[in-house]
């Protein structure tokens, strides 16, 4: 059995309910709201007009520098208007918003299919980058960035992600067992690109059925298929690179430090597509699940769809709503409202109905350690969240707040109910605004 990380919890993953369900397609909407932020780093700009007519895959936003992506059309329509628009991450962002022509008119774009292997890295990465590919397991980092590691430090082994520890959701399990091949070739262009020797698919064992069919798809390649325990924040790349190498990314750095790569294997999926046939990323697979939704499904969903319309395509509400997250329980956030839109990092859909949801109120510290034996990156989230109640932000500095992965592991083990993950990301706000003030990184 590989090594194992520090800390982790056994949540009840709840992942039946939806495991069994096949992708399907969902028709695209009447209209699309398209925000320009969808990715970590600065928001795309952009480059149409009210009133533009405009087809699928067609660039409609540029990226605002070089940690972005591009956005593209995900239906063909004209163009209704470019406003502030209810975002998933509980703001209102400027977004592209397209009515819907019906019509399934695609903007031309080039496909290579076997001649990629014929390009030259640049030539791929660029490929990727102008198909606005980000990290579909939910962090968004554009994925071109991604591949650009800096001068000395060599990508030796690239990592597929295909763990899905987060309770509840299973697109990437249904894409593994539906889709093996376009993940495998996708893991295959990556290494391509980064010039990696060793290639490893990490899935959790709770996958059985996963594991075979990607065993199947790399048979006959230099692909390690490795089955991985369950435990919970097992598909955090640090975590993962632990588990799988016993290599330790150092406090504050990213995995090239440790020569290796991480990537969700939707965004593997998403890159063969974009470098086989040319397909931007317009579209994804969402899980669509929980005690609240009437039929709990997969459904491949074209960007842009307001939540609303992806409920009722399942069904509706079961029970009088009671709370809606984007993603899954332990990293997703809670929406207030249904007409926020399916974008590039909604990997599901969790509804819980008025009488699923229990709030237990928060209490005093007790010292116990709970959320320091779970804590994976072995910090201290009490004493984090004490310099943030206190607005302690150079103490909170200290305790290396901005090394938290925000896995909720904390929270989730504190008796006190006491809502550290949120104590915590108001600490890293506050660090990173007060090292700006003062011209540090």
């Amino acid at each position: 059995m590989p090594p194992s990380f520090k800390g982790g919890i056994h949540p009840e993953y709840n992942k039946e309910m939806a495991s069994g369900r096949a992708i399907a397609p969902m028709d695209p909407p009447e209209e699309v709201v398209l925000p320009l932020s969808q990715h970590i780093g600065a928001p795309a700009k952009a480059v149409v007009e009210k009133g533009d007519e405009v087809l699928i895959g067609q660039v409609i936003a540029e990226p605002g520098g070089f940690v972005s992506a591009p956005i593209h059309a995900t239906v063909a329509g004209r163009v209704k208007t470019i406003e502030p628009r209810p975002h998933p991450l509980g703001k209102s962002l400027d977004a592209i918003v397209i009515e819907n022509s019906g019509e399934d008119k695609w903007t031309q774009t080039e496909s290579w299919g076997d001649s990629w292997k014929e390009k030259s890295t640049d030539e791929i990465k660029e490929k990727i980058k102008n198909a606005g590919m980000v990290g579909m397991g939910g962090a968004t980092f554009p994925t071109h960035v991604k591949l650009s590691p800096p001068e000395g430090k060599p990508i030796d082994t690239v990592i597929l992600n295909g763990a899905e520890c987060e309770p509840y959701l299973t697109a990437d399990h249904r894409l593994m067992l539906e889709h093996p091949e376009p993940v495998v070739e996708g893991l295959e262009i990556i290494s391509r690109v980064l010039g990696s020797k060793r290639k490893i698919i990490a899935i959790e064992e709770n996958k059985p059925d996963a594991l075979e069919k990607m065993r199947q798809a790399c048979s006959g390649t230099e692909i390690e298929v490795v089955q991985l325990p369950v435990k919970y924040p097992q598909g955090a790349e640090k975590q993962l690179i632990k588990a799988l190498l016993d290599r330790n990314v150092p406090a504050g750095g990213l995995p090239f430090e440790v020569n290796t790569l991480v990537q969700n294997v939707g965004t593997s999926a998403a890159i063969c597509a974009a470098v086989r046939e040319g397909r931007p990323l317009v579209n994804r697979v969402v899980t669509i699940t929980g005690p609240g939704i009437s039929t709990p499904s997969n459904l491949r969903v074209t960007l842009g769809t307001p939540i609303q319309k992806v409920i009722d395509a399942c069904g509706g509400w079961k029970g009088d709503p009671g709370k809606l997250v984007a993603g899954g329980p332990m990293m997703g956030f809670a929406q207030i409202s249904t007409e926020t839109p399916v974008i590039k990092g909604t990997s599901g859909l969790l509804l819980f109905s008025l009488d699923d949801v229990h709030i237990k109120e928060e209490d005093k510290c007790i010292r116990c350690g709970t959320c320091v034996r779970h804590c994976p990156m072995t910090l201290a989230p009490s004493e984090i969240a004490k310099s943030a109640q206190k607005k302690l932000w150079n103490r909170a500095d200290e305790y290396h707040a901005l090394d938290c992965i925000e896995c909720g592991c904390c929270s989730y083990g504190c008796p006190a109910a006491i809502p550290l993950v949120q104590y915590i990301r108001q600490s890293k706000a506050e660090i990173m605004a007060l090292r700006r003030r003062e011209g540090k990184k």
